[in-house]
């Protein structure tokens, strides 16, 4: 099985008024790790210090870092229409939206299932959900949380776990079923056609 699992670490909770500050995403194929990208993302504004706090991401960290309209085709380019993962994915997908639209940029074009819903519906009764607690439960090595790469690689190998637990037979279950345990939503990411620039009268 192939798929993409991929986190973003914010200024803040506000698709289209905060920012992203850096994309982590991972490629695993049958298990394994095949591919990454991890980049850090000029906000183009000040990173709150509370924010600061919770990612370890400082503005020095980022002056120099690429715009997110700059990233936005590379990583569309990563994804591919691969099926994506995400932990609390409706804030993710949101997030990325928000600038997919802003800048017509190109997206991923897979479907996009959500770790947190799922593992509410295979793991009743946990005190919580996030991801954190679940890397914890499941013992998957783990370093540093908050961080885009990190938290998106965790996500990898929780979905992983999760489709153990719910797979039948040896064989993966059929995406119709993860999306139902996904709260019935197949989220997917904008596919803006960019419109052509009109051209000036008087540049004629």
């Amino acid at each position: 099985m192939r798929f993409i699992s991929f986190d973003l670490e914010t200024t803040g909770f506000l698709p289209g008024v905060d920012q992203i500050t850096e994309i982590g995403a991972v490629r695993f194929v049958d298990g394994d790790v095949d591919a990454v990208y991890s980049t850090l993302v000029n906000p183009g504004k000040n990173i709150p210090e509370a924010a600061q706090k919770v990612t370890g991401i400082s503005n020095e960290m980022v002056k120099d870092s690429p715009k997110i309209d700059d990233l936005l085709p590379s990583f569309a380019d990563f994804c591919g229409d691969d099926l994506i993962v995400a932990h609390n994915a409706p804030f993710d997908v949101q997030f990325l939206s928000a600038d997919i639209e802003k800048h017509e940029s190109p997206a991923p074009k897979g479907i996009v299932l959500d770790t947190f819903a799922i593992a509410k519906k295979v793991l009743p009764g946990m005190a919580n959900y996030k991801l954190g607690t679940l890397v914890q439960h499941f013992k998957i090595p783990n370093s540093e949380f908050h961080r885009a790469e990190a938290d998106a690689s965790y996500c990898g190998k929780l979905f992983l776990i999760l489709l153990k637990q719910i797979s039948s037979g040896g064989s993966h279950p059929a995406i119709e079923n993860l999306i139902s345990l996904s709260n019935n939503k197949a989220l997917q990411f904008p596919q803006v056609e960019r419109k052509p620039k009109q051209l000036d009268m008087f540049s004629l």
